[in-house]
């Protein structure tokens, strides 16, 4: 029952993300829109999280805080995320080669920073969680980034 649960939760996201996308390129403020969308994906992973990290009272009394920090700070490097992926969207069929560098920089830049903050959370949800239901933890941080990755890759186009 619970892979059919995060099965369901991961397609519900999957599909958050493709109408992200065809939000920001059909209204006439994608801003308002985007915010609800991102609203939208935002709730869905928190349900995601809690249906299968198994937590007990005391131990969701701890994670949930850090977990929200964790996501803010991890919001802030998608924000950057969307903004080189609509630099890439500007340019990709003309693409010049110092426009591309700048955008393989930035990518490998966030891609980086992606990493150091997987990095430097590790030792606060080391104090409230076993080393066990940390690896949980990002496991499933790495299948929602993974179908996020996915969705993207199959959107976006080559460089022309």
């Amino acid at each position: 029952m619970k892979k059919t649960k995060l099965v369901i939760l991961v397609i519900l996201i999957c599909a958050t993300v493709i109408l992200t996308a065809s939000f920001a390129k059909a209204q006439d403020k994608p801003a308002d829109n985007m915010d609800i969308v991102r609203d939208k994906v935002r709730a869905d992973k928190k349900l995601m999280i809690a249906m299968n990290m198994e937590l007990t009272e005391t131990e969701a009394k701890e994670f949930w805080p850090v977990y929200e920090k964790y996501q803010n700070d991890w919001n802030a490097l998608a924000e950057r995320t969307v903004r080189m992926i609509e630099d890439y969207a500007k340019s990709y069929k003309f693409m010049t080669n110092e426009k591309a560098g700048k955008l393989l920089d930035e990518y490998l830049a966030i891609e980086c920073d992606r990493t150091m903050l997987f990095k430097s959370y590790m030792p606060e949800f080391r104090k409230v969680l076993s080393d066990r239901k940390v690896a949980r933890y990002y496991q499933l941080e790495n299948k929602i980034q993974a179908v996020i990755n996915y969705e993207l890759a199959k959107q976006i186009p080559l460089v022309e």
